[in-house]
């Protein structure tokens, strides 16, 4: 029950800053022909993760808790693609790149038509 709780806590801190976050950087963009916030955020979370998982695997810097929270918590609300880019170069750096590409491939052609597949039965049931 801890560890739900240390996910879900940051997973709430994660969501408002991605929120306050994302809306500041494309109202200071001023821009709304193209997501800036959505892509500030994920470039933004990619480095943290990036970050903190070299100071977590070579100073040992996290508890097992302290990562729930913070790796799964804070920036799985904040961005889950921090995770998608820190798992696949975790793939990479292993030298699995049959698998990091797998990865890639499947995360954003398959994420991008189960969106178009969503929006399609929706539109269907609903129209």
């Amino acid at each position: 029950m801890t560890n739900i709780l240390l996910v879900g806590i940051g997973g709430f801190i994660g969501s408002v800053l991605r929120y306050t976050v994302s809306g500041y950087m494309q109202q200071a963009t001023k821009s709304v022909g193209f997501p800036y916030g959505t892509l500030a955020v994920n470039l933004l979370g990619c480095f943290i993760i990036g970050f903190l998982a070299q100071l977590a695997e070579s100073r040992g810097l996290f508890t097992s808790e302290s990562r729930l929270f913070v790796f799964v918590g804070i920036l799985g609300g904040f961005t889950t693609f921090s995770s998608f880019g820190n798992e696949t170069l975790n793939l990479a750096r292993d030298s699995q790149m049959m698998s990091a590409l797998a990865n890639i491939g499947a995360n954003v052609v398959i994420g991008l038509f189960a969106v178009w597949l969503g929006r399609t039965v929706s539109y269907l049931i609903w129209r």
